[in-house]
């Protein structure tokens, strides 16, 4: 590990395969808290590179505990850290999109920098989030969405969360959390809280082999497709094709734009009453925003060809109660799942 803070502190890029090394070092415990202290802040300050990025995510997911999930299984996650203080949307969407067809493997947490993590909203919808392996699987299976708690599935992070938590600032483990999927989805709809990130994130997905990608940031912060104006978006849909850029406008779908004020949330209560009543179809900012995430996840995953057909997958999973239903579903089925390490 010294040799490679030796780098870091001579400004040198570290190789993917340094990148790799570092990141086993720590998650291994080989690493001390000051050299991981110092690791993460070094990168922080010049900036990490793609190759070391790619090396690092490489690593860390080796030792996630893997899960078995559909081949076709979206994730629909982002960095976190837009503190716009709005609702679950992403959790909301995932609902959506089971309730459309889709199979979810949604990767969360409780919450972090904001009021209100993912896990934390669907805990109070009855959900239980706890879940190890055989929990989830049952969940993907049954339900057709499943929620990956992060902590239970990547348990050597706990040689590095301490430092990070005393260093209060972010790192990159912001941006590889939601390149870390334990069920390897291949397809993914990621929101980033740079339009610098997205663009690394789409290409570090394309590298290590996902099939379908798109990668999300909107010009007024959110890590989610907004309302408020452009977003920018990184899209891969082919296995081997090129990543395409362009600047999307909800209007470019027929949806009025809003400000963020027209999606604020609140704490956990707060949210999971706002998730409900977009899951029952009043409609508003909030729905709006729903779906037109709705219809990237659903491209991302394969069930539509174009945004207008996920748009409307999205509505009518809304209108005919099947979002809704989804919910419920995963209610039930996670409340029999069985136990952690049962």
């Amino acid at each position: 590990m010294q040799t490679i803070l030796t780098q870091i502190a001579e400004h040198r890029a570290l190789t993917r395969e340094d990148a790799a090394r570092a990141m086993s070092l720590m998650l291994k415990g080989e690493a001390s808290p000051e050299q991981i202290a110092a690791f993460l802040l070094g990168l922080r300050s010049r900036g990490e590179t793609l190759e070391e990025l790619i090396g690092l995510t490489e690593s860390m997911r080796k030792f996630a505990v893997p899960v078995s999930a559909p081949a076709h299984a979206v994730d629909i996650v982002g960095t976190g850290g837009d503190r716009s203080g709005s609702f679950n949307i992403s959790t909301t969407t995932a609902l959506v999109c089971a309730g459309a067809g889709a199979v979810v493997a949604k990767h969360g947490n409780r919450s972090v920098s904001s009021k209100c993590g993912s896990a934390d909203v669907l805990e109070l919808l009855g959900v239980k989030t706890e879940l190890g392996k055989e929990g989830v699987e049952y969940c993907l299976n049954e339900a057709g969405i499943g929620f990956l708690f992060a902590p239970y599935f990547h348990p050597a992070l706990k040689h590095v969360m301490p430092v990070r938590k005393h260093l209060g600032v972010r790192t990159c483990f912001n941006i590889l959390g939601p390149m870390c999927n334990p069920a390897a989805t291949s397809r993914q709809l990621i929101g980033a809280f740079s339009r610098e990130v997205a663009e690394a994130m789409a290409h570090i997905f394309s590298t290590l082999g996902s099939e379908r990608t798109i990668c999300v940031h909107a010009d007024d912060g959110l890590d989610e497709v907004s309302l408020s104006g452009s977003t920018v978006v990184f899209s891969r849909l082919t296995a081997d094709g090129p990543i395409d850029v362009q600047e999307f406008h909800p209007k470019a779908l027929g949806i009025n734009p809003a400000p963020l004020s027209a999606i604020m949330g609140g704490d956990a209560a707060r949210n999971a009453e706002l998730l409900k009543r977009v899951l029952k179809g009043k409609g508003g900012p909030r729905r709006d925003i729903v779906l037109l995430n709705a219809s990237f996840a659903l491209l991302a995953a394969g069930e539509v060809d174009r945004l207008e057909d996920g748009i409307q997958r999205a509505a009518e999973a809304i209108d005919s109660g099947n979002a809704r239903l989804s919910l419920e579903r995963l209610v039930d089925v996670s409340q029999q799942a069985p136990e952690l390490n049962a």
